[in-house]
C-alpha cells in the first residue's frame, strides 16, 4: 500500500499550483493523499480538489471532513483572491493516474496518456497500461489498431507525462465496485452497469468584504486604500463564512 507521502508525477501550475501548496501537507496529515486540483472560471469560480484514501477509496464522510478541514486554511491564506465554490471530491471511476502506485494498482485496463514532449512523433497514447519499471520511471502501454509496421508498445517515461488518466470501460467500471472505490450502482438495463460521477461535497466561499463607509462621511485618511487593496480587505475579526450545499448528494 502506497504512503500518503508518495510524490505525485503531475502537478498544477497558476492559481492550482498555489492551493496546492497550501493544502496538500493538511490533507495527508488527515491521512489522505492529493490526487489533483483544478480551477474553473466557466460559472463563477470552482476549485475542485480530488483526494482520497491510500487505499483509493473516498466516502462522502471522507469527502466532508477534508472539506471541513481545509476551508480555514484556505480561508487564512486565501490563494484565490475572490469568490469561489470549493468542491471536494473522490478520483471517480475514471481517475486521473498521477503517481507510480496508480499505474501499478490499475494495470491492465485501458487508458489514454499524454506527454509534455513528443515520443516518436507523438504526444497521445491510448492501450493498456502495465505495472511500472522497477525503477519506477517507465510504465509499458500497449497499443490497439496499430497501423502496420509501427510499434504496439511504448515504454513512455513518467516524467514526462502531462496527463494521465483511465478510460470508462465496463470492465473498469465492475473492477471499481469491486474493490470498492466506486459508490454501489443500481442494476441497469440489459444487465450493463452504469459509472456514477465523483462524490462532490461543495462549499461556497463568498468574496472577502470591503470596509463600508456611512452616507456623506469620507473614509479618513489611514483607512483609503488603492482599489486592487481595497477590494481584498475587509473588517478586523470578520472571517469568510462557509456554507454547505447539498453535502449528501452524489452529482
Amino acid at each position: 500500500m502506497a504512503e500518503p507521502s508518495e510524490k505525485r508525477i503531475l502537478s498544477e501550475s497558476g492559481v492550482a499550483a498555489r492551493v496546492a501548496q497550501v493544502v496538500e501537507a493538511p490533507i495527508e496529515g488527515l491521512g489522505f493523499r492529493l490526487v489533483r486540483i483544478r480551477v474553473l472560471t466557466t460559472q463563477g469560480c470552482t476549485v475542485q480538489i480530488m483526494a482520497e484514501r491510500p487505499d483509493g477509496t473516498m466516502t462522502v464522510e471522507d469527502c466532508e471532513t477534508v472539506s471541513r478541514a481545509i476551508s480555514p486554511i484556505l480561508d487564512l491564506d486565501d490563494p484565490i483572491g475572490g469568490a469561489y465554490y470549493l468542491e471536494i471530491s473522490s478520483p471517480g471511476i475514471d481517475r486521473p493516474l498521477v503517481r507510480a502506485s496508480d499505474f501499478e494498482r490499475w494495470a491492465g485496463h485501458e487508458a489514454k496518456l499524454e506527454l509534455a514532449r513528443p515520443m516518436d512523433g507523438r504526444k497521445r497514447f491510448r492501450g493498456i497500461i502495465g505495472a511500472p519499471s522497477a525503477d519506477r520511471r517507465t510504465v509499458p502501454v500497449e497499443l490497439a489498431d496499430v497501423k502496420e509496421g509501427l510499434p504496439s508498445r511504448y515504454d513512455l517515461t513518467l516524467a514526462d507525462l502531462a496527463d494521465a488518466h483511465l478510460v470508462l470501460t465496463d470492465e473498469l467500471v465492475r473492477e471499481s465496485l469491486r474493490r470498492g472505490s466506486a459508490p454501489p450502482q443500481d442494476d441497469a438495463e440489459d444487465g450493463e452497469e452504469e459509472a456514477a460521477e465523483p462524490l462532490r461535497p461543495t462549499r461556497e466561499i463568498p468574496a472577502p468584504q470591503r470596509p463600508q463607509r456611512k452616507p456623506g462621511k469620507p473614509l479618513k485618511a489611514k483607512t483609503k486604500l488603492p482599489k486592487s487593496d481595497a477590494d481584498k480587505a475587509k473588517p478586523a475579526g470578520v472571517t469568510k463564512a462557509v456554507r454547505v450545499k447539498d453535502s449528501g448528494r452524489l452529482h
